[in-house]
C-alpha cells in the first residue's frame, strides 16, 4: 500500500485496482471445449506460474461465470471480451481446433486497434509459419507486432497527445 501512495495513488483508489501496479493482469485464450486433461494441465501449470509471480490471471475455462450455464454461448464471449478489454496482456495456447479461440483471437485483434496490448503464445514451440494465409501467420504476425509498445510507435504518439 505504501509503495502505491508514493505513486500519488489515494488509498480509495487502490483498493479500487486490487492490485498492485507492478502486477499486470493477464487474459488467457486457449481451448475449452473438448481440450484434453494433458493440454488441460499444461495451461493449469502456466497459470498457476503467472499467479505464483504476482500476476492477475482470467482464464477462460476457470474464471468465466457463464462456462457451465450459457446454452447458446454470448454471454460467454461478451463476459470474456469485457476482461480482455481489462488485461494489460492477452497470452494465448493455439489450437487450430479451437473455435472459441479463433473468436477470441479476432476479438483482440479488434480491440487493439486503438488499445495496445502484449501479445503472447504460450506454446510457440508448435506455431510454424505456413506459406500462405493461415490463421498461424496471423498469431505470429500478432507476436512480433504487439510485442512492446515503443516497437510500435505508440511512446510517439502519447507525445503527441501530451501524455
Amino acid at each position: 500500500m505504501a509503495k502505491l501512495l508514493e505513486y500519488g495513488h489515494s488509498e480509495d483508489l487502490t483498493s479500487i485496482l486490487g492490485r498492485r501496479l507492478t502486477d499486470k493482469s493477464i487474459f488467457i485464450i486457449c481451448p475449452v471445449r473438448k481440450v484434453g486433461p494433458k493440454i488441460n494441465k499444461k495451461i493449469a501449470a502456466y497459470v498457476a506460474e503467472l499467479e505464483a509471480k504476482g500476476h492477475e490471471v482470467y482464464w477462460p475455462h476457470r474464471d468465466n461465470p457463464y462456462q457451465e450455464t450459457d446454452s447458446v454461448g454470448t454471454q460467454i464471449v461478451a463476459y470474456n471480451r469485457v476482461e480482455m478489454c481489462r488485461a494489460d496482456e492477452v497470452h494465448i495456447w493455439y489450437s487450430k481446433k479451437s473455435i472459441g479461440s479463433i473468436f477470441d483471437i479476432g476479438m483482440f485483434f479488434a480491440l487493439v486497434y486503438n488499445n495496445f496490448k502484449k501479445f503472447v503464445i504460450i506454446n510457440r514451440e508448435n506455431i510454424t509459419p505456413t506459406p500462405g494465409k493461415s490463421f498461424e501467420n496471423v498469431l505470429l504476425a500478432l507476436e512480433k507486432y504487439f510485442d512492446n509498445p515503443t516497437a510500435n510507435g505508440l511512446k510517439e504518439r502519447w507525445k503527441k497527445h501530451g501524455k
